[in-house]
């Protein structure tokens, strides 16, 4: 059963308890993340992320690790489009060591100038590496190309530029103002007692800085024609990444869409996989994913494959798209996408770690659990013609974005395709 408590300043503790459980998963997590920041702070959120490892008033780095990994369990964090969250699990007669480092780190964090400048580089070389890797780099671009001249578009990390402008004051003044009480939530799952955390947390509670959850700039959805970016180097592959543009994570057409997106491409069963793959061996890995923000969302489809067979494999993926504008699936085939997604779900809430992450998602992002068999019913409920219906509204000329990492000079002659 989840539990969920307010405490009178705003923050928030959630528990699943799994009392047949030997661990127990605790996270700290802020409601805010690469969105709320402003052009000149890019990255600033992932910064603050990263320092809060590196020494607080009673431990250096070294101890923090010391502390979680001493006691036979782990620590680790990251950061998101919209939270950001740092993390431990270990056994479950050690959650109030646990929650004593995390909320060390939170409070009292240090942000040693010295190891400002240290972690400065390291977030660099974090960014040549990803920069180094064609798929990641076309995922960073096709995000530029989605959202352009905004928030979402712009790296988790930053950029030199922006990295290197960032002072201490810049930093401080950002957990101040936004890593309050308001947007802040404690989430732990496993063998524990809901009361007791809660207990436990109230303790603490008073020392967190209070204050509201803050806002992010909206997303600017404005499209008229397909975009196309390009960026040429020398590789082995093509790097391709096709984005549509969606809906919200509080849109009733989420779940149709997530049905979409398994027969489209989720796994090695999905038409994508079977047409480009499986049929024509034009690619040797192909598949579509789906992120959805508080305001808007995409559906993105990734492959790496020869050059020479860029414009087949294009022409592909455009007809397996055109294809579910024009039909709705076969019963069959719904049916088995609505098993796998119900099994996936199941199985990602298996263990302590993972019921503590959904706790932390559904909260910061709905402000409430919905239960998964909720998700469940929702699911079983979608008819074939809303899937159908769900691609006639996104997948579409104006809504489509091509990114490539490519030793192609010029993507002109590919931009003609995204037409349907």
């Amino acid at each position: 059963m989840y539990q969920v408590t307010r405490l009178t300043n705003g923050l928030t503790v959630a528990t699943k308890e799994m009392p047949h459980m030997a661990s127990v998963s605790l996270g700290l997590w802020v409601g805010v993340g690469g969105r709320y920041e402003p052009d000149a702070l890019n990255g600033v959120s992932h910064f603050i992320e990263h320092l809060l490892f590196k020494g607080t008033k009673k431990r250096s780095a070294k101890e923090i690790s010391q502390a979680v990994e001493g006691i036979g369990g782990y620590l680790n964090a990251f950061t998101g489009e919209e939270s950001t969250c740092v993390y431990s699990k270990a056994r479950h007669d050690r959650f109030d060591e646990l929650l004593e480092v995390l909320t060390d780190m939170f409070l009292n964090s240090k942000f040693d100038p010295a190891e400002i400048e240290k972690e400065r580089g390291v977030i660099k070389e974090e960014l040549a590496m990803y920069l180094d890797q064609p798929q990641h780099h076309v995922q960073e671009l096709l995000t530029e190309t989605l959202w352009p001249d905004q928030p979402l578009g712009r790296p988790l990390t930053g950029t030199e530029k922006t990295l290197d402008a960032m002072a201490r004051a810049d930093l401080l003044n950002f957990l101040r103002t936004h890593y309050v009480t308001g947007a802040t939530l404690i989430a732990a799952a496993g063998n524990l007692s809901h009361k007791r955390v809660a207990k436990v947390v109230a303790r603490v509670a008073p020392r967190f800085p209070t204050g509201k959850r803050p806002r992010f700039v909206a997303a600017d959805n404005a499209q008229t024609r397909p975009r196309c970016r390009l960026f040429t180097r020398k590789t082995q592959q093509t790097q391709l990444a096709l984005g549509i543009r969606t809906c919200s994570r509080h849109d009733e057409r989420r779940f149709a869409l997530r049905l979409l997106n398994t027969i489209l491409g989720e796994n090695m069963s999905s038409r994508l996989f079977q047409v480009v793959r499986e049929d024509r061996g034009l690619a040797y890995n192909i598949y579509s994913s789906l992120a959805f923000f508080d305001d808007t969302g995409d559906l993105v489809i990734s492959a790496g494959l020869d050059t020479d067979n860029l414009p087949r494999t294009l022409k592909l993926i455009l007809g397996e798209l055109r294809r579910l504008r024009n039909a709705p699936p076969t019963a069959s085939e719904l049916r088995r996408a609505r098993d796998y997604v119900v099994g996936q779900i199941d199985l990602s809430l298996e263990n302590t770690e993972s019921q503590m992450m959904w706790l932390g998602e559904q909260l910061i992002n709905y402000g409430k659990i919905i239960p998964a068999p909720e998700i469940k019913r929702r699911l079983a409920h979608v008819t074939a013609r809303e899937i159908r219906d769900v691609a006639r509204d996104f997948v579409r000329p104006e809504r489509l974005n091509l990114a490539l990492v490519s030793p192609l000079k010029s993507e002109n002659n590919l931009a003609r395709l995204l037409r349907f």
